[in-house]
């Protein structure tokens, strides 16, 4: 028997390699082609075996309605009458007789300045008015006698009137070193005390009536052509949550803010109560006349992405019960709460997935298991 050399042995292992290997590629082909063909074989049946069911969803059907109309901004607030109590001349504090955050009246003495000198003044003023008077009288008589000459009696007339003006001139003086309140209204804090020296200038207190308020606000200037329709106004705050209070439009402005495009507008309300404070910032609801025909949906029903806000709407032969469903592009004219007026995409009659949408593709199938009208 003949023995194997070692380079025969070799030969016969690399042939088996060789023909293994051409095995496996050739099982690996016959493998793929028979998937892609499965596969080419799967997409023309339709994939009829494995068709998904509609999925249930809620929706409603879209009706015009009458929906109220109205302007949202932030106002703030400030009195009608509100001012800073300052001295019109210099002088030295003899008097408060003022309580702070107390009401007082028009005309009530708040605060008196050393006038002594004036007065003094005013004295000798009055003497000399005095006696001005009685040599005119005297000059008058002598000439009706020819004693005195007309232009005496002038001199005596004018010397007279100077007198007289030195002591209203007095009297005003007196007058500047009594501080009195210009209208009726409540103190704010006392800034002075008695003895102190006050410039003209000098803040005393606060003077505010509280009985009626401004409410100033600014709006968009697109929404100009809606205000000559305005005209109550609805406030509410957050000091008191479970309050409305009602005010009337004034004034609008002539001209709209060149840096913000905003006009602005003034209510004015009564404050009876002082309920309210000037300083404070409240929400504006402007009333407007009610929209009829609004189509109107949940805002559950919006989808809002990058592009824009969008809506599923059933396509079909019966939309409320069955169909595909079709993407639509829509325009949110505003909010209401937790409804949304479109302006924009939707029609009456178009049936709008309210709940469901987020787990659909488009051209879906979905059954409309619970149907709602948009006046529901």
């Amino acid at each position: 028997m003949t023995d194997l050399t070692p380079d025969s042995n070799r030969q016969k292992k690399s042939s088996a390699r060789k023909w293994l290997t051409t095995l496996l590629a050739a099982l690996i082909a016959v493998a793929i082609f028979a998937a892609l063909a499965g596969w080419k074989q799967w997409r023309q049946s339709g994939n009829t075996a494995f068709a998904r069911p509609p999925l249930p969803v809620a929706a409603m059907t879209l009706t015009p309605s009458s929906v109220p109309n109205s302007l949202q901004a932030i106002g703030s607030l400030r009195a009608v009458r509100e001012v800073s109590l300052t001295p019109e001349t210099a002088g030295r504090v003899v008097d408060i007789p003022f309580e702070a955050g107390t009401w007082v009246e028009s005309g009530t003495l708040l605060v008196q300045l050393n006038d002594a000198v004036e007065r003094a003044d005013r004295e000798a003023a009055a003497a000399r008015a005095t006696l001005a008077t009685s040599l005119l009288e005297r000059a008058q008589r002598l000439a009706e006698n020819g004693a005195e000459s007309s232009e005496t009696v002038d001199q005596r007339a004018a010397e007279r009137d100077q007198a007289l003006a030195a002591v209203a001139q007095l009297d005003a003086r007196i007058d500047q070193k009594q501080i009195r309140a210009p209208f009726s209204g409540e103190l704010g804090i006392r800034q002075i005390n008695p003895g102190q020296y006050l410039n003209p200038g000098d803040t005393i207190t606060e003077l505010t009536d509280t009985s009626e308020l401004y409410v100033d606000f600014h709006l968009p200037q697109h929404q100009v052509n809606r205000l000559q329709d305005a005209s109550d106004i609805l406030l509410t705050t957050d000091a008191w949550p479970n309050r409305e209070f009602q005010a009337s439009v004034e004034t609008v402005a002539s001209a709209v803010d060149r840096n913000t495009r905003n006009i602005a507008i003034r209510g004015r309300l009564n404050n009876p109560e002082q309920s309210l404070r000037p300083g404070m910032f409240v929400n504006v609801r402007l009333a407007l006349p009610v929209q009829e025909n609004q189509l109107v949906v949940p805002t559950t029903a919006i989808q809002t992405t990058a592009a824009g806000d969008n809506v599923l709407v059933v396509r079909g032969d019966n939309p409320q019960a069955s169909g595909q469903i079709e993407f639509i592009r829509v325009t949110v004219e505003r909010r209401l709460g937790d409804r949304a007026v479109i302006s924009e995409g939707l029609s009456a009659g178009d049936v709008v997935i309210t709940e469901g949408q987020l787990r659909l593709q488009p051209g879906a199938q979905v059954q409309v298991t619970n149907l709602q009208a948009s006046g529901e």
